[in-house]
């Protein structure tokens, strides 16, 4: 027989008639708020149920009396944002990079355009954050071989270096092994000379010889100290950066038979706008003048 029920003598509430090793269990009803709570949520959902899709039946789903679809809400936002873009973009094509700078929004626009352009077309090469390969110029330096100014940037990836473009920026190191202007013996002469530039060893009595032959046949592209020429594109070599490395096998080699790289140009690929997002985003990389 169940227990009999009664009041708690402590919360003066009734029992359930239900008792466990001298524990009875108390009738305590739910609160009204909470009833009236749930009522209305269960309202509300049939509500939504009936309003807005629903149930799933196969390829088709009940469209609800709205005929509310978020798929369609998601294709208009990803054609109004691209609207957007389309339009911000012609304005990066039609201002000047002064005026970009000055329009954070723009800026914003111009940056984020850049970086994705760079990363599915310049990375490969020049690394993801433009530190550079062998071979490929490091780009968040500030050693630049035709000049660090958005200006400068935005014409060599426009043109291009020895590519096919009619504009686009030429130099050539002459090929003094191969074509024995040099010998062996004073190829190495300069390449003592060189390293000495590099600040890996200082000047002595042996690198007079190596000085004579780099003022005679190298001074007049890389300067009589090593600084470089952006008219002609001749790296600095009084410098920490270099493209192929800088050991003495490496400056021998390139003295001998000289490795010359050739950059695209991306006219032919890249929208204007599109060039001066890239030129923007390469500007801020760290080494951008």
């Amino acid at each position: 027989m169940p227990t009999k029920i009664e009041k708690d003598s402590v919360t003066g509430h009734e029992t359930t008639g239900h008792e466990w090793d001298g524990i009875r269990e108390l009738n305590t009803p739910l609160p009204k708020w909470w009833v009236y709570v749930y009522i209305a949520t269960v309202i509300w959902g049939i509500g939504m149920f009936v309003l807005y899709p629903a149930i799933p039946l196969g390829s088709w789903v009940t469209p609800g009396i709205l005929g509310y679809s978020s798929r369609a809400d998601a294709i208009a936002g990803v054609k109004e944002m691209a609207a957007l873009h389309t339009t911000q973009m012609q304005e990066i094509g039609q201002k000047s990079f002064a005026e970009i700078e000055k329009n954070h929004d723009l800026m914003e626009v111009a940056l984020t355009a850049g970086r994705i352009t760079f990363a599915n077309n310049c990375q490969p090469c020049h690394g993801p954050n433009g530190e550079g390969r062998v071979g490929y110029p490091a780009l968040d330096t500030d050693v630049w071989r035709w000049g660090g100014s958005i200006e400068a940037i935005q014409q060599t990836i426009t043109d291009g270096i020895r590519s096919n473009d009619p504009d686009a920026r030429n130099s050539q190191m002459p090929n003094f092994g191969g074509d024995k202007l040099l010998t062996p013996d004073q190829i190495n002469q300069v390449a003592d000379y060189v390293i000495s530039l590099y600040g890996k060893a200082k000047p002595n009595a042996a690198t007079d010889a190596g000085a004579k032959l780099f003022a005679d046949n190298c001074a007049p592209c890389h300067g009589a100290k090593g600084e470089g020429s952006r008219e002609v594109g001749a790296p600095p070599l009084a410098s920490h950066v270099h493209l192929y490395g800088d050991s003495r096998e490496v400056v021998v080699a390139q003295i001998t038979h000289p490795r010359m790289g050739v950059m695209p140009n991306w006219n032919k690929r890249l929208s204007p706008a599109m060039i001066k997002a890239v030129a923007l985003y390469v500007h801020s990389l760290g080494g951008g003048e």
